[in-house]
């Protein structure tokens, strides 16, 4: 079974720092690749961070240069540094995990991905 499992979310001021944290097994971590979403109220689901098919890392275009994310292979852990935090950041983030052998459409079409976590909310105050 897969579980992802995310954290660190909070409320911050403008220009603040979070780093979330998508925590999964052994399994998980080298059958899957892992990205993060968000969602704020009334709005789609979009794409923050994911892997295309090739394995490469993208960043969506309102959080590139902002947004960093790195992974701790031993601790099968997926890290979203989010540095320099506007308003419109608010959202409830999300992973995501789609299957490596699988070919999707996008890093960030939702519909390639099977299994999400909880979410954990980040509030991001002017």
């Amino acid at each position: 079974q897969v579980q992802l499992v995310e954290s660190g979310g909070g409320s911050v001021q403008a220009g603040g720092s979070l780093r979330l944290s998508c925590a999964t097994s052994a399994y998980t971590w080298t059958t899957y690749y892992i990205a993060w979403f968000r969602q704020a109220p009334g709005k789609e689901r979009e794409g923050v961070a994911g892997f295309d098919n090739k394995g490469s890392l993208r960043y969506g275009n309102s959080v590139k240069g902002r947004f960093t994310v790195s992974q701790d292979n031993a601790k099968n852990t997926l890290y979203l540094e989010m540095n320099s935090l506007k308003p419109e950041d608010t959202a409830m983030y999300y992973c995501a995990a789609k299957e490596k052998l699988k070919y999707g459409l996008s890093w960030s079409n939702i519909y390639d991905y099977d299994y999400w976590g909880q979410g954990t909310q980040v509030t991001v105050s002017s």
